[in-house]
């Protein structure tokens, strides 16, 4: 199987500070870096898991662009589509606090600028997120092709779902086979009752899954940004792989836990670091 990610990967300029600065305010940030984030969470995640994955939006001319590609290519993950020969990938400013809790500034670049999409299989495992919806090129091109994609579609709406144009959003909810969520996005869908599969991240909690709840993990946590793409790469690895699809949550919610004892976006964990988690004396 393999992944198709039709979202998009973008430049985190990730800072540390203690607390956001107030209206017109100032504050000295305590670290700062710069990695390749957005969609590339998710791949990063699911390909360190032994998933076959695939990129299938569209990346930039400029040093961010290039940035993109080192990653991708490090972390195993292929980008078929030609490069936007004037824009570069765009960047996101990620203000993390003493909490561990995020805010998000973006800049969008070439990966909104979709006009095609990859061939897809029955054997694809296809992932849309919202955050392409918001964007006028890719909105008007996934939703002309979602309906006729073939494999397995997984949904994330994401943070911003609210101001998705409800005819998009209604398209990607009729075709997606799995919604994914947190659960205040969740809370901002209407028709999550009647679907078949619905997964909700519930943060150090687990996650449910089709309203049943699959416990989490405690651990202390130092950054949570890239937490749910974690979660949902290892879960489309595990499904991929064949695990049924509680235990894929569990193992989600175990990624997820992992992800968050580390520093920066793209922090889920190697096969070997999962299942010694998963298999370590006492499970929190």
């Amino acid at each position: 199987m393999r992944l198709l990610h039709l979202g998009n990967v973008v430049v985190d300029l990730v800072l540390t500070v203690d607390a956001l600065p107030e209206r017109g305010g100032d504050v000295l940030a305590g670290s700062s870096m710069r990695a390749t984030g957005g969609g590339f969470n998710v791949m990063a995640a699911a390909s360190r898991l032994g998933l076959a994955t695939s990129y299938g939006g569209v990346l930039g001319t400029g040093p961010y662009g290039d940035q993109a590609r080192d990653d991708l290519r490090r972390e195993g993950i292929d980008f078929p589509q030609p490069p936007h020969p004037e824009l570069d990938t765009g960047f996101v400013v990620a203000l993390v606090d003493a909490g561990g809790e995020r805010t998000f500034v973006t800049s969008p670049g070439a990966e909104a600028t979709l006009t095609t999409i990859p061939e897809t299989t029955d054997d694809d495992l296809v992932y849309v997120s919202g955050y392409s919806l918001l964007h006028e090129l890719n909105r008007a091109t996934l939703v002309q092709h979602l309906p006729h994609l073939r494999g397995t579609v997984f949904f994330d709406p994401g943070p911003l779902v609210r101001q998705i144009p409800p005819a998009a959003l209604q398209t990607a909810l009729t075709r997606a086979d799995w919604l994914s969520c947190n659960a205040r996005e969740a809370a901002a869908l209407e028709d999550l009752p009647g679907r078949t599969h619905v997964l909700v991240r519930r943060g150090a909690d687990g996650c449910s899954l089709n309203n049943q709840l699959v416990g989490g993990f405690r651990v202390d946590a130092v950054d949570l940004n890239g937490a749910g793409d974690a979660h949902s790469g290892a879960f489309l690895a595990a499904l991929a792989a064949g695990i049924d699809p509680l235990d894929a949550a569990r193992r989600a919610n175990a990624a997820a836990a992992l992800a968050v004892t580390r520093r920066g976006p793209a922090t889920g964990p190697t096969q070997a670091e999962l299942d010694a988690f998963l298999t370590r004396p006492t499970d929190a």
